[in-house]
């Protein structure tokens, strides 16, 4: 057997709401490929979108098959990929209480990321839960034993912050995880059509997986371009304009005529964007007919979130029997 295949990987989203391109670039292109490397685990972290969306836990029944109908359009495959559901492998949340015996404030506090999502949602007295957000994932990463955990830069502190948890853990009980080690991949982190925020559903900025051909269109058409260019044959500065750097994501094989037109003032504006809503919209269309066949059987994305639940819950309960003995907590027989 390949080696690749016996590493194991955890990956997945909080679940907000549709999905986006910026996921679709920035993560989801490339968990498709490597379901076909790795014993991929794509986990659904409902009870982590509680930390920013506690006041509205009725949106999660939906937004949860949301996020699973986005995984399966875009070509995530239920037969060899695991999707699950956290909040319904209990074994997570017992780890998290494990794990928050032996990791400290102090640690937590100065993790960037906590620090500069604090600020993104104007937090100024953070919850238990926002401020032990990198405990709960360390114990999402764990709980399935994960060898390599794909992310971009800015999620490189959470990882760390698990490898000191696994580590400290091994050592004061018994080697029982594996210390994961970051997949990192050189993603874009793509603009908001506004030109200014990363895409965001919150700022109202974003193409969803989902949009129809026309509503891509129209959003492609409402993008910021260059300022300077107030006429057709004006020359233009590509490289402060939002719809060029979708180009480098969705036309790469056009960047540098595009580049040359642009500069020169042979391209206008809305031909740019017509072109560029074309090529997104070829990029969309098998993700849209995907789409539409789980949402016209709805009891299908239920069958493989249980499937995998199910499956993901079996390793948990392993893993956290382990747990139990390396802590010296099997006190009995187990209780059915």
């Amino acid at each position: 057997m390949d080696d690749k295949k016996q590493k194991r990987i955890l990956t997945g989203d909080r679940p907000t709401g549709k999905l986006h391109l910026g996921h679709y670039v920035g993560s989801l292109k490339n968990r498709v490929k490597l379901q076909h490397e790795y014993d991929t685990f794509l986990i659904i972290a409902d009870v982590q979108a509680l930390t920013t969306n506690f006041e509205n836990p009725e949106k999660l029944s939906e937004d949860v098959r949301e996020v699973a109908k986005d995984y399966l359009a875009v070509g995530i495959d239920p037969e060899i990929a695991t999707i699950f559901v956290q909040s319904m492998v209990p074994e997570i949340a017992e780890l998290t209480v494990f794990y928050s015996m032996i990791v400290t404030v102090n640690q937590l506090q100065h993790n960037p990321t906590i620090k500069s999502e604090a600020a993104q949602y104007g937090y100024s007295d953070l919850t238990y839960g926002f401020l032990g957000y990198p405990v709960s994932q360390a114990a999402d990463i764990t709980f399935c034993k994960a060898d390599l955990v794909p992310v971009g830069g800015d999620q490189l502190p959470h990882v760390e912050q698990t490898r000191r948890i696994v580590r400290k853990f091994n050592q004061l009980y018994a080697p029982v995880f594996p210390e994961p080690e970051a997949l990192i991949g050189d993603f874009p982190r793509l603009v908001g059509l506004d030109g200014k925020n990363k895409m965001s559903k919150s700022l109202g900025n974003a193409i969803f997986l989902a949009d129809s051909a026309d509503e891509v269109a129209q959003k492609i058409n409402q993008a910021v371009t260059d300022p300077a260019r107030i006429r057709k044959d004006d020359p233009g500065h590509p490289e402060v304009c939002t719809v060029f750097e979708y180009h480098k994501a969705f036309n790469e094989e056009e960047v540098p005529e595009i580049e040359e037109a642009c500069r020169a003032g042979t391209i206008g504006c809305v031909a740019c964007k017509k072109n560029l809503a074309n090529k997104i919209n070829a990029l969309l269309d098998p993700i849209r007919e995907r789409r539409a066949r789980y949402e016209e059987n709805p009891a299908l994305i239920d069958e493989i979130l249980l499937a995998g639940t199910k499956k993901a819950r079996e390793i948990g309960k392993e893993t956290l029997e382990e747990v139990r003995e390396a802590m010296h907590l099997n006190y009995f027989e187990k209780i059915t």
